[in-house]
């Protein structure tokens, strides 16, 4: 097992410097609520951990032009206190609460949940669902991408080495735009999803959908947007057709295993139900805006 070294950078360069620096792997520390669980149990054997959260503006979430700018290793619990964000994204607010009990939040980070890239993970549905992009920094400069595009195969990501994550954007929420996440556990708290399904919708004035996002976690190696469940309710006031048309386009979609969790046809299902349920919430939340 080789020596672990632990180093908590107060700059970006000098983050950058040290992951990319590293003979063997490296990890970064966010929130560290998957990572430790994980150096415990001996899966991953890094020789650095670089802890992340002395960076300037790495945590806390600011209003910028209508959007939100969120530090990527602000915790859980900060998110689901800022009401300006609960308001404008309560679906992504939703899902990142749902990352453990209540002593994890106090750790628990976009980040960490993203990268840790997890099929399962609460919080990146809805990221993906509302247009989210990241701020990645490393070696080879800035650069903002999707975070639809971050995550490649459990537990891989597309960062290069010396590569991390700074922050997070999420556009201005348009008219008539709201979200939902939910997801089905075989417990009623602390326990990974099942299946996840994230609706993001944004209505004209008289109740139409004119825009949707559909995207489901867990059923997959990694999430799933669903461009055929966004177009069966476009165009529709979510009548019971839509609806209908909805659910059958989400378990198209999915690819799961069976697990002692759940069954490939269990999950199939139910990821039908979920988009059918986020839907109508996040579409009533829409209308009363």
């Amino acid at each position: 097992m080789p020596r672990l070294s632990y180093a908590a950078p107060a700059t970006v360069p000098d983050a950058i410097k040290l992951l990319a620096g590293a003979g063997g792997l490296a990890k970064v520390l966010s929130g560290g609520t998957d990572l430790l669980v994980q150096l415990r149990s001996g899966r991953l054997q890094p020789e650095l951990i670089v802890d992340t959260k002395k960076l300037p503006g790495i945590i806390g979430i600011r209003e910028v032009d209508g959007g939100f700018v969120i530090g990527a290793a602000t915790p859980g619990a900060v998110i689901g206190e800022n009401a300006a964000l609960v308001a404008a994204y309560p679906g992504i607010v939703e899902g990142t609460n749902l990352i453990g009990s209540t002593q994890v939040q106090g750790r628990a980070s976009l980040a960490g949940n993203l990268c840790n890239a997890s099929p399962a993970a609460d919080s990146v549905p809805a990221m993906i669902a509302a247009g989210a992009t990241a701020v990645i920094v490393g070696p080879a400069g800035t650069r903002t991408v999707p975070v639809a595009s971050i995550v490649i195969a459990p537990g891989r990501t597309s960062l290069a080495k010396g590569e991390f994550i700074l922050e997070f954007h999420l556009p201005k929420p348009k008219a008539h735009q709201s979200d939902a996440y939910l997801r089905f556990i075989p417990r009623t708290e602390m326990d990974i999803a099942v299946v996840g399904c994230a609706v993001n919708l944004t209505l004209d004035a008289s109740g139409t959908i004119v825009d949707a996002c559909v995207v489901l976690g867990a059923v997959a190696p990694t999430q799933v947007t669903v461009p055929a469940a966004a177009k069966a309710i476009i165009g529709t006031k979510l009548d019971d057709a839509a609806n209908a048309a909805l659910a059958a386009a989400a378990s198209a979609a999915c690819n799961p295993i069976s697990d002692k969790r759940g069954t490939i046809e269990f999950r199939t299902k139910i990821a039908g139900v979920l988009a059918r349920r986020a839907a109508k919430i996040a579409y009533d939340r829409a209308g009363a805006r």
